[in-house]
């Protein structure tokens, strides 16, 4: 299966079979690399570790910007970040939990345009992108590398 036309030639030949071959593991990669990387932010607000500020900091800073109750929805976000995480990295209740990333991101995005795009001011850039990559996940599914294809469930 490749991804592109096959009339065109690739500039390096040998490297058409590697892609071909590594083309199955795509999926995977961004599943659970995103899984992988929501982890450490809900230890953060779960937490407080890597320099994060626990529940009642992540409350009160939620609260500050109108998400009340404050501790509810640090919990819930928590959650999401630490148990989704690790639930996209082995591929379990994949599109629900890629669902649920998703709607977290979009209101992520809407309280960070303020702050303008780039990440280091504070901008929407990195809730964007996490929200991208939920969506792709969402699309692919867990795949048939996942919790989800061994036990032949998926949603």
């Amino acid at each position: 299966m490749t991804s592109y036309n096959a009339n065109t030639r690739s500039i390096i030949p040998a490297l058409g079979n590697v892609w071909s071959a590594l083309q199955p593991l795509s999926p995977v990669i961004v599943r659970v690399t995103t899984g992988l990387l929501l982890v450490p932010h809900g230890a953060q607000k779960l937490f407080g570790a890597f320099g994060g500020y626990g529940l009642e900091g992540t409350a009160g800073w939620l609260e500050s910007i109108g998400f009340v109750p404050g501790f509810l929805f640090a919990l819930a976000i928590g959650l999401l970040e630490f148990v989704g995480g690790l639930m996209l990295t082995i591929g379990l209740l994949t599109r629900p939990v890629a669902a649920a990333v998703l709607v977290f991101m979009a209101i992520a995005v809407s309280t960070h345009l303020p702050a303008g795009y780039f990440w280091n001011e504070g901008g929407f850039e990195m809730p964007l992108m996490w929200g991208l990559l939920a969506l792709s996940v969402l699309i692919q599914g867990g795949g048939k590398f996942s919790v989800d294809h061994k036990i032949g469930r998926e949603f």
